[in-house]
């Protein structure tokens, strides 16, 4: 195993040997500009005790200088991971000088030249454990310290780290900040932003604290911030977190940057959280997107508490952050902003995230057993994420809002600025509430899986049917239609299942909704008499969540192949144009779409597309003017667009301006490149009327639009070279990088992708072994052939008995999609 890939077994043994004091750590980005120098130099000076005599340092970086143990010259012993440390005593200081390499890929120091006005941006991203591409260090959470950075940069940049500057010398062109220490933290939640970052400052106030807040964005991008709105919500999560925690903010300021190139949504280094730049929009945003940006704002801003005070001994107990960052997130923008309906997002897409993890075949407890770093960059999924919030939301039933509370701000008490397992948090909730959570603990976080729940009647009685029987305490809705036509909650059940069977006594209503009011987790079915009453009447559940679990419902059963998906695309036409919540019509367009693409069965695909993409223009045309509807309707008549041409030469008209778009559709940028997209997959544009385009929008996000648009032109020399670019181009960034394989997909056009299956699986384990984790997940996700049978796949992972654990997962998980379509497109209804 790679020197890189570090292990818990090594790491506990490393913990248990070294307790670090603090950090100080120089960086010099003045070359950072000069796209011709690849790296950077970088100075770190640790100091700590050891109870051995040799340890390591972990770097993944471009060289090592010089190595000093104690003030005295050492040996440099470096394998391009590990420097070798020997000769101890039992208090050190040891000094390493290297070179560290800017990054390309969104791992370590990110550096990012914008084609718009040339200005070089720089970023880090280290978790899991990419800090050590940026300085040397021991890089595991369970090692923390404080940290003090000092940075040489271009005069005129902004440079910021977790504390602010403490002090800033300019000399000529270039400046030096070093900034105060920080408390004690983990090496992945360092960071330093530096660049021409366009700024808006602001403040918080509650009682004698003050807390600066900054919101930062690209130069270029600076009209399209609302640094207002974003603003307003910072407060607004920073009253409630204060109010529920009673543990004052403890990181000083509260810098928000939105950077590109981004790998994740956000990342929550205390006192400067990184965001996607997707969350700066450029055109015209719907509800769900502002929703989904204030919920991440908000997620970030519970990690400062849940993740960055206290945080878990090992990757393991990932979840103790994620999962309470997950749950927080959407409890406070449901409680504490204008977006009361958060809950109805969390149920119908993050669960649906959950939901699919949780039934693949590499599926894991919440409390995973994570063996090494490569096990824990694959485990930022759904189960870690959504599932571990359902649950959290379940826990806070059964124990009381009051003592789940309580227990969390005991938590904090007992361990701030240190580490801690599900042992310590269990504690704390046992102490709360008075209830012994170990079998609770058992049940829920030490399994896998997802139990399925139908209503079932046995004669002249109701019983409740679990697979995978947990125990469950959850809501039964009956609904029925009022004078006016709604179809509307007419009572509510209260029930606690925990074997296979419960009974139930109950009153046949039009509607039975089973985990009415999402409390638990679980896949819900919906009984006969049930899903006849959504297919003719969904748009009259008056509540939001009651009509999002219906739509999770029937889509979790298309998935599975209990619903005939022409059944779910019925339901999909008819309801989906008029649907008022947007996170809900988001989410069900798309999955029309996808249902078209992998459930429906080859020979009546051409037809489901073409009556998908006639529903969505129709719906287009009729949607109100400046809606959020026109708007998630025009960009699912896009993407649909994108596999049947039946309106081409009308999109290629409104594009052209010969032709008006709807009536208030604003064609933004964004839009524009998803309608030419379709032109060039379909072959009714080519790579002059893509370059036109580009040169009206020569900006990052216009180069990655327009190579995407490039790749998907059906021609199989395109094809063929955007494989190759995929496979081969190591100069190709993160997002430019995704572009190339999305436009090679686009369409699925096997005719014209099929014969590059072969060299997918042929290149597999070099790629995994010569690129970074985070580049060769893309590739080997992305680019996995969406053939007609398992024979590729099932050969591959026979002959590869022995490629590393994580590279297996993501083919097994591949593989067993493949399998899902090929079964469902195999029913017969």
């Amino acid at each position: 195993m790679s020197t890189a890939n570090l292990t818990r077994a090594e790491t506990a043994a490393r913990a248990a040997a070294i307790t670090v004091r603090s950090y100080r750590v120089e960086l010099d980005l003045t070359s950072a500009p000069d796209a011709g120098v690849p790296g950077f130099p970088t100075v770190t000076t640790v100091e700590f005790d050891a109870a051995a005599d040799a340890t390591w340092l972990d770097f993944l970086g471009g060289s090592v200088q010089a190595v000093t143990v104690n003030g005295v010259s050492a040996d440099v012993d470096y394998d391009g991971a590990r420097i070798a440390l020997r000769g101890l005593a039992a208090s050190n200081t040891v000094e390493v000088r290297g070179t560290a390499v800017y990054s390309r890929s969104g791992e370590g120091l990110h550096r990012f030249v914008d084609p718009v006005d040339g200005q070089t941006y720089l970023y880090s991203q280290y978790e899991p454990a990419d800090a050590r591409r940026v300085f040397a260090c021991f890089e595991q959470p369970n090692m923390k310290a404080p940290f003090t950075f000092a940075v040489t940069a271009p005069l005129g940049w902004e440079v910021i780290s977790n504390r602010p500057a403490e002090t800033r010398e300019e000399t000529g062109d270039r400046q030096r900040v070093e900034f105060s220490p920080t408390l004690p933290i983990s090496t992945y939640l360092t960071a330093i932003v530096a660049g021409p970052y366009h700024r808006v400052d602001s403040s918080w106030t509650s009682g004698d604290l003050t807390v600066p807040l900054g919101v930062l964005c690209r130069a270029s991008l600076a009209q399209h911030l609302d640094a207002d709105t974003i603003l307003e919500v910072t407060g607004q999560g920073l009253d409630f977190f204060h109010d529920q925690f009673e543990f004052p903010y403890p990181w000083g300021k509260y810098d928000q940057v939105f950077v590109p190139e981004y790998n994740l949504g956000a990342m929550e280094n205390p006192g400067c959280v990184t965001f996607t730049e997707a969350y700066v929009f450029r055109g015209a945003a719907t509800a769900a997107q502002y929703e989904a940006r204030a919920n991440t704002i908000l997620h970030e801003m519970a990690h400062m508490w849940f993740g960055d005070l206290v945080t878990m001994q090992w990757w393991d107990d990932l979840w103790l952050k994620e999962s309470f960052a997950d749950y927080m997130g959407a409890l406070a923008s449901a409680e504490a902003t204008e977006w009361t309906d958060a809950w109805v997002a969390f149920a119908n897409r993050r669960k649906a995230w959950a939901y699919s993890q949780d039934q693949l075949p590499t599926t894991h407890p919440i409390v995973a057993d994570i063996v090494d770093l490569e096990a824990a960059k694959l485990n930022f999924d759904g189960i870690t994420y959504a599932k571990g919030a359902s649950v959290l939301k379940q826990l806070v039933a059964h124990v009381g809002r009051d003592a789940f509370f309580a227990a969390s701000r005991r938590y904090f008490r007992d361990h701030a600025y240190g580490n801690t397992t599900l042992a310590d948090l269990l504690e704390a909730l046992s102490a709360e509430s008075g209830r012994d959570l170990q079998a609770w603990a058992d049940a829920w976080l030490r399994t896998s899986g997802v139990s399925t729940i139908t209503l079932e009647r046995r004669r002249k009685r109701y019983e409740i049917v679990q697979t995978d029987p947990r125990p469950h305490t959850l809501g039964v809705g009956l609904y029925d239609f009022d004078e006016s036509g709604a179809l509307v909650r007419t009572e509510l059940l209260a029930v606690d299942l925990a074997g296979p069977r419960t009974p139930i006594d109950l009153t046949e209503t039009p509607l039975v909704l089973l985990n009415d009011g999402d409390q638990t987790y679980a896949k819900v079915r919906l009984g006969g008499f049930s899903v006849r009453t959504v297919e003719a009447s969904l748009n009259r559940i008056v509540d939001p969540l009651a009509r999002g679990l219906v739509w999770s419902a029937l889509w979790n059963a298309t998935r599975d192949g209990e619903l005939d998906p022409h059944r779910y695309l019925a339901t999909a036409r008819r309801f989906a144009p008029t649907e008022p919540n947007m996170a809900l019509l988001t989410a069900t367009t798309a999955n029309a779409a996808f249902a078209i693409g992998h459930y429906v069965p080859d020979g009546d695909r051409a037809a489901a597309r073409r009556e998908w993409l006639d529903t969505c223009w129709a719906a287009l045309h009729s949607a109100a003017a400046e809606s959020d509807s026109l708007l998630v309707l025009a960009r699912a008549t896009a993407a649909a667009a994108v596999t049947d041409d039946t309106y081409a030469g009308e999109i290629r008209a409104m594009l052209d301006g010969t032709a008006p778009a709807p009536d208030g559709l604003a064609l933004d940028p964004d839009l524009r490149w998803s309608l030419w997209t379709a032109l060039a997959a379909t072959g009714h544009a080519d790579a002059a009327d893509l370059d036109s385009e580009l040169a009206c929008d020569d900006t990052a996000s216009g180069r990655t639009a327009h190579r995407r648009a490039l790749a998907a032109r059906p021609d199989a020399a395109v094809k063929a070279a955007a494989v190759t670019a995929a496979l081969t181009d190591t100069t190709l960034t993160n997002d430019h990088l995704d572009a190339t394989i999305a436009g090679f997909r686009a369409g699925e056009r096997r005719d014209l992708i099929a014969d590059h299956d072969d060299r997918y699986f042929a290149v597999l384990a070099d790629v995994w072994a010569e690129r970074s984790i985070e580049i060769a997940r893309r590739i080997v996700v992305g680019l996995f052939p969406a053939a007609d049978t398992l024979d590729a796949v099932d050969g591959w992972l026979d002959a590869n008995a022995a490629a590393p654990a994580a590279l297996r997962r993501l083919v097994v998980e591949q593989r067993d999609h493949l399998a899902r379509d090929l079964r469902v497109r195999a029913r017969s209804w």
